[in-house]
């Protein structure tokens, strides 16, 4: 079944309107067939509630079509996989299993420079809340560079430092570009702290917000992003742009690789 077959018996406009994904919530409860057609949420008695037959047919419209990432056998094998009847996967909106990523304009030395902000969902009370989990910004990694291992071998303190009272440091310290070398070699600069601090100064102001998309880390040896498509046909709204195959234990490293979160 297509997903224009879907929505037969309504004008292209309303065929349109009911196919897409108009929100993040919306994208949830259908990927796990928890609305029916025309944005209704159904109950948990009724027979559609969570169908993976039904999902069989729904999911692959809910994927980017334009893009060969999100497309062919990877698609279905994900698709097998959610919906095994032994196992079958659901989104929960509540797991903190996902990230938001949002790509925003802000003013810098009166500049507008291009910063992206990561945010994740935290528990609160009965509820839960989006906090910031870590920020990109190129100032930032342009102030930390990744020192080679001939730098790291001429800038350290002696063993014996504290014999001369550490006196070796202002030698250290005033030497500002390699001032991070004379950390531990696992330090990690915090580009949140680092966000805060010139937003807290002034130095730094919000403009505006350009794009948002979605890391999703929740289905099992899998990652998908989720992204919106402003179009006039019925593959629009949020869909699937991204589709990875991934173990459980390599999603760490990918979660490190795209910088989601500080730590």
């Amino acid at each position: 079944m297509t997903h224009a077959q879907s929505y037969n018996g309504f004008t292209d406009d309303e065929s349109t309107l009911y196919a897409m994904n108009k929100q993040v919530g919306q994208f949830v409860h259908r990927f796990n067939m928890e609305e029916d057609k025309f944005g209704k949420l159904l109950s948990r008695s009724d027979d559609r509630y969570r169908d993976n037959e039904l999902r069989k047919k729904i999911l692959p419209a809910m994927f980017d079509e334009q893009n060969l990432r999100t497309s062919g056998n990877l698609k279905n094998y994900f698709i097998n996989d959610v919906t095994d009847e032994a196992a079958s996967v659901y989104l929960n909106f509540l797991d903190k299993d996902w990230y938001a990523e949002v790509n925003a304009t802000f003013v810098v030395d009166g500049k507008e420079k291009n910063l992206i902000l990561f945010l994740t969902l935290q528990e609160e009370n009965l509820g839960s809340k989006w906090i910031l989990s870590n920020v990109y910004f190129k100032n930032f990694n342009l102030m930390f560079p990744k020192a080679d291992s001939l730098e790291q071998t001429k800038h350290f303190l002696h063993p014996q430092s504290h014999e001369l009272d550490f006196m070796n440091l202002q030698k250290a310290l005033e030497d500002q570009e390699y001032v991070e070398l004379y950390a531990s070699t696992n330090y990690q600069p915090d580009y949140l702290t680092l966000f805060f601090y010139l937003m807290k100064t002034n130095q730094m102001k919000f403009k505006k917000i350009d794009k948002v998309k979605f890391h999703f880390f929740q289905v099992q040896n899998w990652y998908f992003e989720l992204s919106y498509f402003n179009r006039d046909d019925m593959n629009s709204g949020w869909l699937i742009s991204n589709l990875m195959y991934i173990k459980e234990i390599d999603k760490i490293d990918l979660i490190r690789t795209y910088k989601l979160c500080a730590n």
